[in-house]
């Protein structure tokens, strides 16, 4: 909105300092404090409201250090996230870019997923929430927009990068002239980068097309249930699956800035997006958000964001991936969604598997999802081959070591792209 605004007024009067709203750079900062002061500022009114609703979490008994004390916590807080990305973005950012109205597609998609399932929950005093299988299938209608958004929108094109070596074998990275449809993507740690999903229908001769359309959307299926899922699993401490997405939404920001801008995406060997620029918009948006609910959800949390917050978070962060081309870079860069989505399905795997050939069921974990192993003291009468660290570790280092560790891989991720 502003920014047509003020392109009108630059383009028709020349107004002093309205040209300024032309930069990324700009309108991204704009968007980052605009973001902070929502979430803080309105979202302690949105928390007080909760709290009158007496919308507040119901805590199962899972044995774990303080879990009683967020007994009654005012959950939903998602709420809050949701509306301070929404809110910058759409006064910031050129709205008729086809990458930000997929992210706002899948911000409102999620979000109201999330919504009905919390509104289950508190309201119908139902604490399964909503059935498995329609979130299932909502993750997997996502999927299939975005996916036919991407293979077929004309808007939504790459430049190749080409690597040429001169006479005296020096490196250098040429882009073709024209903008192309593509099903590539960028692979970590490979030389020549670009993997094209195409390849893997080669073997449909006349209906190559066809079935790279349907292997494609089975990916982007797979990205947006898995990533999505493994963020509402790693939602289980104070500030855990928040601090993380603001890190993993940061290397994201980065990594789609160098995507859109031609010098960048030379130095780095990777394909350029035209029009990716407004995702840096949608990646500041989402940053200062999260940090601004992180001012309320931190340890000891004041409120919880619920399903409606870390479905959408989860989501945001698989499609935003998938629309700058780096979605292949995901298990790297949502580490500690993958463990804890890992956790969960190696637990239940191997109990079942000794219960059916010992007779009784062995853990691997103490606990799941993974953050809540180390809430459990080792304890021979909890049958799990993992049984260290002996003692409780405190939720709070949990939480802040869990954050170091997404930051070393939101590092080695961005660092992806020159170790090859």
């Amino acid at each position: 909105m502003l920014y047509d605004l003020f392109n009108y007024l630059d383009v028709n009067f020349d107004l002093p300092g309205a040209g300024v709203f032309k930069y990324i750079s700009f309108r991204s900062i704009c968007a980052l404090v605009f973001s902070l002061f929502i979430s803080t500022t309105i979202g302690r009114r949105i928390i007080n409201k909760l709290r009158d609703l007496q919308i507040g979490e119901s805590v199962r008994e899972l044995g774990i250090e303080g879990e009683q004390t967020k007994k009654g916590t005012p959950t939903m807080g998602g709420i809050i996230i949701i509306i301070a990305i929404i809110a910058p973005v759409l006064l910031f950012s050129r709205l008729n870019n086809i990458y930000l109205i997929t992210m706002l597609i899948t911000t409102l998609w999620m979000g109201s997923l999330g919504f009905i399932d919390d509104y289950i929950k508190v309201f119908k005093k139902d604490k399964q929430g909503l059935h498995g299988w329609f979130k299932i299938i909502a993750q997997v209608g996502l999927g299939i927009i975005v996916g036919v958004i991407i293979f077929f929108s004309p808007d939504v094109v790459i430049r190749e990068n080409i690597k040429v070596e001169d006479s005296q074998n020096i490196e250098n990275v040429m882009f073709h002239n024209v903008h192309v449809k593509s099903t590539q993507t960028t692979i970590p740690f490979i030389k020549n980068n670009n993997f094209d999903y195409e390849w893997l229908a080669s073997w449909a001769g006349d209906y190559t097309t066809a079935a790279t359309f349907i292997i494609f959307i089975l990916i982007v299926i797979l990205i947006v249930t898995g990533v999505s899922n493994g963020a509402n699993l790693t939602d289980g401490l104070d500030g855990l699956a928040t601090g993380s997405s603001a890190i993993i939404g940061t290397a994201l920001g980065i990594l789609a800035y160098m995507s859109s801008h031609l010098e960048f995406a030379s130095f780095l060997n990777i394909m350029f997006i035209p029009g990716a620029e407004e995702l840096v918009i949608f990646a500041a948006a989402f940053i200062g958000a999260t940090i601004g609910f992180l001012w309320y959800n931190a340890y000891p949390a004041q409120v919880f964001m619920g399903d409606t917050g870390s479905l959408t978070l989860g989501g945001i962060i698989a499609v935003f991936a998938i629309l700058i081309r780096k979605e292949l870079l995901i298990p790297i860069l949502c580490g500690i969604f993958l463990a804890e989505s890992l956790s969960v399905m190696l637990q239940v795997a191997y109990f079942k598997y000794t219960k059916k050939h010992r007779g009784e069921g062995v853990r691997i974990f103490k606990m799941t999802p993974l953050h809540h192993h180390f809430q459990k003291a080792g304890d021979q009468s909890i049958k799990a081959l993992l049984q260290k660290p002996k003692n409780i570790v405190p939720e709070a280092k949990i939480v802040i070591r869990f954050w170091l560790i997404g930051i070393i891989l939101a590092a080695l991720t961005i660092a992806t792209l020159k170790i090859r």
